[in-house]
């Protein structure tokens, strides 16, 4: 019972020592070490993942969990034999078994370079297709020839591989470091070049890590298997326990490999283990690189130290010019109410963009969000000329519409020209449940009281836990003479509401609607 309420609370370290305990007392209970693999591989405990492993492999029990675990044992004894027997131990399930065929010619190519054996590419090239290889697993082909002391074949194939897929350009990173240290400085530089042009402008935070060649057969399969984790936890409506095991055995294999502890640490996360995950990202050992940085800085403000996560993460991002670093460190400031935090980040941010399409698009959300902390600290004169400038700028863009218009109609300005701005909003977006209820309170406020009942009431269907919306519709309703409908509303915004709303809810469920407490 310890045990199963330890997995429920999602303390795996907690469950294996009750689990530990029960099989002292017994042994052969069915299930018992598969539970117990399960909880050292959440825990990280490798040693008792290996005890678990092997017990259910001599007993015939040859899941893929234990083959892995029993794998990445024996190449961290440098044992080529048991690793490569290992990997042959499900043979009979390898044509069925997806997962295996993924890792079999990396692992298996790469135990051969670490037992010295010629071509150990063969097991690479005999899986990829020959007609269209895959470009990653080529790239591991280049990978294991500069392992093996081969670096102008190597460099050689790398100028054919064309990269087609994230999962390419991100090995292709690793392989063009390691053809650096190799001497293949060409190859590498056009590598690098082809990588630059697949990716875009796509800031991807695995392409933002430092350059770490891969040279050992350890490093090798923890790349790969890292790589593969990555792979796995973006599958939709994919489970946390498959990452997190991949995850795990990359990081047994290479602990010093940054892109593999990116990988767990969002497997980590993924699974609710998230002080775990932070704690991989300390910098007891060496300074964390700024994307890290920042993602520590993320989870510190998941866990509730917004300040600390803010100061952290304006840290993060003091020396870079990367985009996706500064719209990060503007989320965190923003959640920390930092305001002035918050103003710095957007400026460094405008600072970078130019005038293409989607530059434009990202200005014009820019300038919102800037007006947005201006309204906020009640500064409608300078909000203002951004909102318009915004407008100008994406006169299309239907967020930004309802924002202006919204924004004024609350402060009644211009109302017929905020009216005007929802209603174009909405005829672009009449599914969208915030800017219905802003057309629906605009119509209230201008008298067209059963359009704003009708409108408000879709807004609801839509969010009904959004305790603005609810709010607005009991208005409307009290407005509209159906009182006891606008009671039931305000007492349901009441249960949603923050100090405020709450006090204007109170104040109209006592006295009913009054110009004073009429909603924003």
């Amino acid at each position: 019972m310890r045990a199963r309420l330890a997995e429920e609370s999602g303390e795996p370290a907690a469950a294996l020592s009750a689990l530990t305990a029960v099989s002292s007392l017994a042994p052969d209970l069915p299930g018992l070490r598969g539970r117990m693999l399960e909880q050292a591989i959440e825990a990280g405990d490798l040693v008792a993942a290996r005890a678990a492993a092997l017990r259910l492999w001599t007993a015939g029990e040859r899941r893929f969990d234990a083959q892995l675990v029993l794998m990445v044992d024996a190449m961290r004894r440098s044992d080529w034999k048991a690793a490569r027997d290992y990997m042959a131990g499900r043979a009979d399930k390898a044509g069925a078994d997806t997962i295996g065929r993924l890792i079999l010619p990396t692992v298996n190519a790469w135990i051969d370079v670490g037992a010295r054996e010629k071509l150990p590419e063969r097991h690479l090239v005999a899986a990829n297709n020959r007609l269209r290889p895959e470009p990653s697993l080529s790239l591991q082909v280049v990978l294991v020839q500069i392992a093996t002391g081969r670096p102008g074949e190597a460099a050689a194939l790398t100028n054919t591989i064309t990269l087609t897929d994230r999962t390419s350009q991100l090995v292709g990173l690793r392989t063009a470091a390691t053809l650096d240290r190799a001497g293949q400085d060409d190859a590498a530089k056009g590598l690098r070049a082809r990588i630059a042009l697949a990716s875009g402008q796509r800031e991807d935070p695995m392409l933002l890590l430092p350059d770490q060649p891969v040279s050992t057969p350890r490093a090798g399969v923890a790349q790969w298997l890292g790589l593969l984790a990555d792979g796995l936890a973006r599958t939709p409506n994919g489970g946390s326990k498959v990452p997190l095991l991949f995850a795990r055995a990359a990081h047994w294999l290479n602990d010093q490999d940054w892109a593999v502890r990116t990988t767990l640490v969002e497997a980590l996360d993924r699974n609710g283990q998230r002080a775990e995950a932070m704690a991989l990202l300390g910098t007891e050992r060496a300074p964390l690189p700024p994307v890290l940085a920042m993602r520590r800085a993320e989870l510190m403000a998941d866990a509730g130290d917004l300040p600390g996560a803010a100061k952290l993460a304006e840290a993060a991002a003091e020396d870079s010019k990367a985009r996706s670093l500064l719209v990060r460190l503007a989320d965190i400031a923003r959640r920390s109410d930092d305001r002035q935090a918050t103003a710095r980040a957007y400026e460094r941010l405008e600072a970078t963009l130019g005038d293409d399409d989607g530059d434009r698009a990202l200005r014009g959300t820019l300038l919102i969000a800037r007006a947005e902390l201006l309204l906020q600290a009640d500064e409608w004169d300078a909000a203002q000329p951004l909102m318009e400038k915004a407008v100008q700028l994406r006169p299309g863009d239907a967020s930004i519409l309802n924002f202006a218009g919204y924004s004024a109609l609350e402060r009644r300005k211009d109302v017929e020209q905020s009216l005007a701005r929802i209603e174009a909003a909405w005829r672009q977006e009449p599914k969208n449940a915030s800017i219905t209820d802003s057309l629906g309170w605009a119509y209230f406020l201008t008298g067209r009281t059963d359009d704003a009942v009708n409108l408000l009431e879709k807004a609801q269907r839509g969010e009904p836990g959004n305790a603005v919306i609810v709010e607005h519709l009991g208005d409307a309703y009290w407005k509209a003479g159906q009182k006891f409908q606008a009671r039931y509303n305000w007492r349901a915004a009441a249960l949603l509401a923050e100090a405020e709303m709450a006090t204007r809810l109170e104040a109209k469920l006592r006295d009913g609607l009054t110009p004073a407490t009429t909603a924003p």
